[in-house]
């Protein structure tokens, strides 16, 4: 049997034909069903725990609220305890393969660990159905992008269509999670790959469609928050959303910090995975004794302030037991997105900024969801990176049009308020390719001045030939610079040169090296020169150094060495190798 398997494997790999660009967009559907019906088994999954505790499943906030006082904290206990043993396991069965689908497509080689995949996809789940304030969304996804990753690895797949098919797996994931194909599609190719290319894009969207269309075809698609929102001339009003992308955007960095801070607090314990994670459900439980709708991802909760009044200080109280819950959840270490929390907390910042501006202009015609709806967008696009992905996104959930104008200001206030403020994002991912980005951009722009060192082989014009030919034998070169007495550049003395005129001369030590030099043998460089211009040069030199000379009045500054140059352009190769850029290089090797 296993004899079999591994030649058909050996076949598959000799059909390069199955890995081009037309097959990878087949592969792409199949990619985009497995991870709709990875959804949807992760959805029975937690029903199922759900039913085995609780006597009954559904929505996180509706069982929990059924649940008495005291299963309302043994449930996330116990679900921490069982979440913290698993991930436990998944850190020994730790292999070469990556355990994140981020990872794995960005900086790796697109190969996923199978069974740390698994166990960790399982501790989410338990921490989900017990009442974590998490997302869902990260094990689905996760296990979207297993299922591509151990397709491509069958099949032998190079590294760059192994890590496009494993982005595929990702696209599918979101695409099936939210219900949005488009913004699933954007946000893989702008937040994991980094690359907005159509090359990318189209199996991208073929894997995110597909996977979208099981999801109806099976009955599981719903839009998360469609609304009927009524026409709406903006005017002046416009310019609030700006106001509270700014808002937004001083926040989002605020709430990234703030689970960064719960979990070095947890570190800091120094207790076990199980046991911190217990600890975490603890805390958890004893919020939801007091305030059970803070269970879950906060989904219902944004539902309901959609769609029902909410005052001032309910808002305020909710955003506080929420922001503790899911600090406790993330911090103890569980597994899961902050995807969706993030998406509660900038709906609580935008219905609390409507709120607010009502009581200062009580006339105002805006209706208040138009904010809370803004709110969740601009805060999702500034604390991922993606303001793009964010307005798509929350526009396909709505289905509304109306909301697209008031979105695009929001977000993209956020974004740069919050880009401005702190470097900190909910992917690391993202600040590594900016990084990145920036290391490029200073390596390509950077001039001869910081490659400059100082030339010691110099002569001066009057110098005698004697003197030159005791400086080739201290210094391993074949020039010299020579040099007048305001110390202008005036050319090259050659090695050979001198060695040819001593074997037809024997008195041609006492000449003076001026009266042998070459002005025209070694073209100068001059500071002001990029490093493509200086290469130029190189290629058309065989020397090892050239000589470097102001623009003006020609003083020798010093010398660049090639392999300085050479050194700067390999620090570039590697910075584009680890980054997504490599993605555009769509004829796999082989």
């Amino acid at each position: 049997m296993t004899l079999s398997v591994l030649s058909m494997r050996k076949r598959l790999q000799g059909l390069q034909w199955l890995s081009d660009t037309p097959a990878m967009l087949c592969w792409a559907v199949l990619v985009g069903v497995l991870g709709a019906l990875s959804t949807i088994a992760f959805h029975e999954g937690m029903g199922i725990v759900q039913r085995l505790v609780a006597g009954q499943d559904g929505g996180i906030v509706h069982v929990t609220k059924s649940l008495p006082w005291y299963m309302r904290i043994a449930f996330p206990v116990l679900g921490g305890l069982v979440a913290g043993c698993l991930l436990s396991f998944a850190a020994r069965y730790s292999t070469g393969a990556k355990s994140d689908y981020m990872e794995a497509v960005a900086i790796g080689d697109g190969r996923l660990s199978v069974r740390e995949g698994l166990l960790r996809s399982l501790s989410s789940l338990f921490t989900v159905a017990s009442g974590g304030s998490i997302g869902r969304e990260g094990a689905m996804v996760h296990l979207s992008s297993l299922s591509a990753s151990a397709i491509g690895r069958f099949t032998l797949f190079s590294q760059e269509r192994l890590r496009l098919l494993v982005a595929c797996g990702a696209a599918a994931g979101v695409a099936s999670a939210y219900g949005a194909p488009i913004a699933a599609a954007v946000f893989v190719a702008e937040i994991v790959l980094g690359v907005m290319n159509i090359a990318v894009l189209g199996p991208l969207f073929i894997a995110a469609a597909s996977a979208n269309f099981t999801m109806r075809a099976l009955g599981q698609y719903k839009a998360p928050y469609q609304m009927l929102l009524p026409e709406q001339s903006w005017g002046w009003s416009i310019l609030l959303f700006a106001l509270l992308g700014v808002v937004i955007g001083l926040a989002a960095p605020g709430f990234l910090k703030l689970m960064n801070w719960f979990r070095s607090l947890f570190k800091k314990t120094g207790l076990s995975l199980p046991i911190r994670l217990s600890l975490g459900g603890l805390m958890v439980g004893i919020v939801l004794v007091f305030v059970p709708d803070a269970a879950g991802n906060g989904y219902s909760v944004v539902s309901s302030m959609l769609h029902q009044h909410w005052t001032l200080w309910a808002v305020l109280g909710m955003l506080f037991f929420k922001l503790l819950a899911t600090g406790l959840t993330v911090g103890s270490g569980a597994v899961g997105g902050v995807f969706t929390p993030a998406i509660f907390v900038g709906a609580a910042f935008g219905t609390l900024f409507g709120k607010v501006l009502y009581l200062i202009l009580p006339d105002m015609q805006v209706p208040l969801y138009f904010f809370t709806l803004a709110g969740m967008g601009a805060f999702l696009g500034a604390a991922a990176n993606a303001p793009f992905m964010a307005i798509l996104m929350l526009f396909e959930m709505t289905l509304s049009y109306q909301l697209v104008l008031p979105l695009i200001v929001a977000c993209v206030m956020a974004y740069f308020v919050a880009h401005a403020v702190a470097e900190v994002a909910m992917y690391e991912v993202t600040l590594v390719r900016e990084r990145d980005a920036q290391l490029r951009h200073r390596l390509r722009h950077t001039s001869l001045n910081d490659l400059v060192r100082p030339a010691d082989t110099t002569v001066t014009t009057d110098a005698l030939v004697q003197d030159a030919l005791q400086m080739f034998l201290e210094y391993p070169v074949k020039y010299l610079y020579v040099l007048d007495e305001q110390h202008q550049y005036q050319g090259v003395i050659a090695q050979q040169d001198i060695t040819r005129l001593l074997l037809n001369d024997v008195d041609a030590q006492q000449r003076q090296v001026g009266d042998i030099l070459r002005m025209d043998f070694v073209k100068p460089l001059h500071p002001g020169m990029s490093l493509d211009e200086a290469q130029e040069q190189f290629v058309h030199f065989s020397g090892e150094r050239l000589p470097v000379i102001s623009a003006e009045g020609g003083r020798l500054l010093g010398v660049v060495y090639k392999s300085a140059v050479l050194e700067k352009y390999s620090a570039i190769k590697r910075s584009l190798d680890t980054s997504g850029e490599v993605m555009l290089d769509l004829k796999a090797r082989r």
